[in-house]
């Protein structure tokens, strides 16, 4: 089987070498500059670098037993800040109550339980922190007209030192409606990128968008309104048939400028995730 997927990743690297990105006018351009593979039980589910420039994958294989057993069966995109890991966890369809986990340099996990707020759903995507490590903003799943934003765990002084409540300090307004958004991360201090897995055309012109989140300042506890811009498609190449995309995690490294998205194929190639990379040009 190993053979088959190692098979199956060089072929479809292959058709994807090349794709050409859309561009938002008047805006650097983001370029592709390679692919790589992951297995998606594994890293499917998201990404972060670490300041080494290594990067940590999230799957619903790494979901520890425990938290398992409390009923988060689900962890999103990841973010690593300041040397601390920041994980989005959901449960069930009938939870009331959703869950970020922060895990220290020193390897010590802290769970952080937020209660659902009227008419807030029960999907936690994905979460990332500010350049300043002050805030970490958080999303929901469907069409949404905002990102939601908390107190940093651990590095926000207002938050428990030691896990507990995390209660909604504010949000991001969207100018246009956003769907599917399953992760986003600070490029700077007043922009986000985030992927989106929706392939209807219909918000944005093309399939399972690239967004850019463009804010007027930088976060500072009090409600703000982000620019939405459509960047490019994320690709969907693949050798495999029979089934759908669907784009995941995505993450920037500021230290090397690198940006990387997370697109798992349909059919069996799904048991590969494949990450583009992009740089600026």
């Amino acid at each position: 089987m190993k053979r088959h997927l190692v098979l199956l990743s060089a072929l479809a690297g292959a058709l994807a070498l090349g794709a050409p990105s859309a561009l938002a006018s008047g805006e650097p351009h983001w370029v592709q500059t390679g692919t790589s593979y992951t297995d998606s039980l594994g890293g499917g589910q998201g990404l972060a670098s670490r300041a080494d420039g290594s990067l940590l994958y999230r799957g619903l294989a790494d979901i520890p037993l425990d938290l398992r057993i409390k009923g988060w069966n689900h962890v999103g995109d990841p973010d690593v800040a300041r040397g601390y890991t920041f994980d989005a966890y959901q449960g069930a369809d009938t939870a009331t109550s959703k869950m970020y986990a922060v895990t220290t340099p020193a390897g010590q996990r802290y769970e952080y339980v937020h209660r659902l707020n009227p008419g807030e759903k029960v999907n936690n995507s994905f979460a990332t922190v500010s350049p300043d490590g002050q805030w970490m903003v958080s999303g929901e799943w469907g069409d949404q007209n905002r990102l939601q934003v908390f107190p940093a765990p651990l590095l926000n002084p207002s938050t428990p030192s030691k896990g507990g409540d995390l209660e909604e300090a504010w949000q991001i307004t969207l100018d246009k409606p956003v769907r599917n958004i399953q992760g986003c991360d600070f490029v700077t201090d007043t922009r986000l990128v985030c992927a989106s897995d929706d392939a209807s055309g219909t918000l944005f012109p093309v399939s399972r968008p690239l967004l850019q989140v463009d804010l007027p300042h930088k976060l500072d506890g009090q409600p703000v309104t982000g620019a939405v811009t459509s960047l490019f498609g994320l690709p969907q190449r693949s050798i495999c048939t029979g089934g759908t995309f669907e784009a995941e995690g995505v993450d920037y490294d500021v230290n090397s400028g690198t940006l990387r998205a997370e697109v798992i194929p349909p059919g069996v190639c799904a048991l590969a995730t494949t990450v583009y990379s992009y740089r600026q040009a």
